[in-house]
């Protein structure tokens, strides 16, 4: 009688532990080794690192900018003029050029971006073709920003100032377009060189986002009678839709610091126009250009101040995307 009432009552013991309400099988307040402990306290010590070499960082670009922020105060943002022989400052030119260069890169990024992580994720082409091409657009990423400036001088902008100049030409009723007999350095250059090195970025987040969602999701999207075209826009590209927007925000940060590049490229001209064929310049290239024979006072002051702004552009796109995939999330739900 013994022998068979202990399997009863290691049952009934089972069955009161999984109705027990206080297991969690997350919970971090049971015996831990020494070295998760380190790791814990290594990765709180790196992250507070992090955040004070973060704040360091504005502290001293902010106590450099004081002259100006003193000087100019809020009316530096939309101030256009820039005489360093009058100390007369204005960050709105610069502040112009960078957005829209950024805008022109990222709207040419994120469709040829997702379109190469579809294309190296799906079974489309044969899986050595798709890790070769994969690699290929991963590579662009290595080069230096100053090569890709080159070979733009003297490859790209002769193959694209006939494009431009019939744009100019034809189209230039159009004030994006109303340039006459544009020359190969302006925004739009600048912008299609910001789109090619933004790619990579964009392409291989979008790729692993792609190749990380659970195949069951395909397979139960084509057995309710979806195409491939359905499953992907209805399905794989929603359900990635946070990944992908991080991926476009990591590659749209890199387009607002881009400095040598653009600057070879773009025209380097303080001057706001309506349209893409004109010269233009960016709140880095003026920091490269200007900043090692800038004089103690007001001009470096007002160069801090342009990095100060160029910080605070790149900070409230990311909580922007941030706020964009909570909304997102919560729509979902």
């Amino acid at each position: 009688m013994a022998n068979s009432s202990e399997p009863a009552d290691k049952n009934s013991s089972y069955e009161s532990n999984l109705d027990d309400e206080n297991i969690d099988l997350t919970a971090i307040s049971g015996k831990n080794f020494w070295f998760d402990q380190g790791f814990t306290r290594l990765v709180y010590f790196f992250a507070v690192v992090t955040f004070a070499v973060l704040f360091l960082m504005s502290w001293v670009i902010y106590k450099e900018a004081l002259p100006a922020i003193k000087q100019f105060g809020v009316a530096f943002l939309w101030g256009q003029d820039w005489d360093t022989g009058n100390q007369i400052f204005g960050a709105l030119p610069y502040i112009y050029g960078t957005l829209v260069s950024s805008a022109i890169a990222i709207f040419l990024a994120v469709p040829v971006g997702i379109a190469v992580a579809l294309v190296t994720s799906e079974n489309f082409l044969p899986t050595s073709v798709r890790t070769t091409l994969a690699l290929v657009v991963e590579l662009i990423a290595a080069i230096p920003s100053v090569i890709i400036g080159l070979w733009a001088i003297f490859s790209f902008i002769p193959v694209l100032e006939p494009f431009e100049k019939l744009l100019g030409n034809t189209f230039k009723f159009i004030p994006i377009f109303n340039t006459q007999d544009p020359v190969g350095t302006n925004m739009l250059t600048a912008g299609i060189i910001l789109a090619i090195m933004i790619l990579p970025t964009m392409a291989a987040i979008t790729r692993d986002v792609l190749l990380a969602i659970p195949k069951e999701l395909r397979s139960a999207s084509m057995a309710l009678g979806g195409t491939r075209w359905e499953t992907i826009f209805r399905v794989l590209l929603p359900a990635g839709f946070s990944g992908i927007v991080s991926a476009a925000m990591l590659a749209l940060g890199r387009a607002l610091g881009e400095t040598m590049a653009v600057t070879m490229v773009i025209g380097n001209s303080a001057q706001i126009s309506a349209s893409l064929l004109d010269p233009a310049y960016t709140i880095p290239s003026v920091l490269a250009n200007e900043f090692a024979e800038a004089e103690p006072g007001l001009h470096i002051g007002a160069l801090s101040y342009l990095g100060l702004i160029l910080f605070a552009l790149t900070l409230t796109v990311n909580i922007g995307a941030v706020l964009l995939v909570r909304w997102f999330a919560s729509k979902n739900n």
